[in-house]
């Protein structure tokens, strides 16, 4: 029985020790902070592969949406995800060219996505401000939805540890090496925890294990910026994308909005002082478009970084020279978890590498 170690517990981490549990291996899960605590916990979480190229990461991640819909099969009831689809709509000049650009791609590669009327937009978003969308051509991607991280998280992590996974919250600082052979971690609290395989699920903390030079590989995480309101009656269905706010439900009457446009401005280390007003215009921006908005205090704000590998795309996979260390590092994690998860576990079992992975492997940067 190969022993593994899985370091971080997000999304794609505590998918991945459950797999591995299911197929009999020993886990041991190590997390910082606690579970979801990371990106997974600031994520606007909404499964797609909409925006993705080149086509082989537009494949993986339409595989991790099947892969959320296939969870219902396997477990019944999945409350963390939710369907609905995504429309959107941009009275940028620009910005309208490059989505009947993408549409035309998508549906070129079989990807539902398609024109709708206005007619249509407000049998879906009834609560919305007639002619919100103005002049601009609207677009739908049914297959598309959202997930809520933590309910996730908790489900497959209670699902590991009745299999026998154990969760430590420990820093990990350090990689243990025998020559060029990974024997396991070591943490804060001057633990060592042998493995066979360390696999790291760290996301954009990947480089900061203090390990050696030769398990690192370039990271370029990008700041995003997430508010989430208090409760309101506000009717927003599904997720909404917009040349000035993206916004979906978050559960309880909340609205989790996004902007791709302000969040430029912060910092890691922003204060709620800063981010807060911010926070009210983007709020007001929303209320434009569903009346019932207007007023709505933000409740929470959160900034977090994307884990994104340097070349932008996915790394999963073994580190060259280096026997024993698994990486699985990605943006897009809300979407891939399910998927990445049956499949890391089936590499790691030894049923062969996984087709679909093969232009994402880390060794391409070294």
């Amino acid at each position: 029985m190969t022993q593994f170690v899985v370091v971080g517990a997000g999304l794609l981490g505590t998918s991945i020790a459950y797999r591995l549990a299911e197929r009999g291996h020993s886990v041991t899960l190590v997390e910082r902070d606690y579970p979801g605590a990371g990106t997974s916990g600031s994520s606007f979480a909404w499964t797609n592969s909409n925006e993705k190229t080149p086509y082989s990461y537009h494949l993986i991640n339409a595989l991790g949406m099947r892969a959320h819909r296939e969870l219902e099969n396997e477990f019944g009831a999945c409350p963390w995800y939710h369907g609905g689809g995504a429309v959107e709509w941009r009275s940028n000049a620009d910005e309208a060219s490059e989505l009947h650009e993408r549409v035309e791609r998508l549906t070129s590669w079989g990807y539902p996505a398609e024109w709708i009327s206005e007619d249509r937009l407000r049998r879906l978003e009834p609560a919305l401000r007639p002619g919100a969308s103005g002049d601009a051509k609207i677009a739908y991607f049914p297959d598309e939805g959202w997930v809520d991280p933590s309910p996730y998280i908790e489900f497959f992590l209670g699902k590991a540890r009745s299999l026998g996974v154990k969760l430590h919250r420990e820093t990990v600082t350090g990689i243990d090496l025998k020559t060029d052979k990974v024997t396991g971690v070591r943490t804060a609290f001057g633990k060592a925890i042998g493995a066979d395989v360390v696999v790291n699920c760290t996301g954009r903390w990947a480089n900061d294990l203090g390990q050696d030079v030769r398990l690192t590989f370039p990271l370029a995480p990008t700041l995003g910026l997430l508010v989430v309101t208090a409760p309101a009656a506000s009717g927003v269905r599904r997720v909404i994308r917009t040349s000035g706010v993206n916004f979906r439900p978050d559960g309880a009457g909340r609205i989790m909005l996004h902007s791709e446009y302000d969040e430029q401005r912060f910092t890691l280390e922003s204060s709620r002082d800063e981010t807060s007003p911010v926070a009210a215009v983007m709020i007001e921006r929303a209320a434009r478009l569903y009346p019932d908005l207007a007023g709505v205090k933000p409740e929470a704000m959160r900034l977090s970084h994307r884990a994104i590998p340097g070349d932008g795309v996915s790394a999963v996979g073994p580190v060259p020279e280096i026997s024993g260390y698994y990486a699985a590092i990605t943006h897009s994690g809300a979407t891939l978890a399910p998927w990445l998860g049956r499949v890391v576990a089936a590499e790691l079992a030894g049923d062969g590498p996984e087709e679909a992975l093969q232009d994402f492997r880390p060794a391409r940067f070294f």
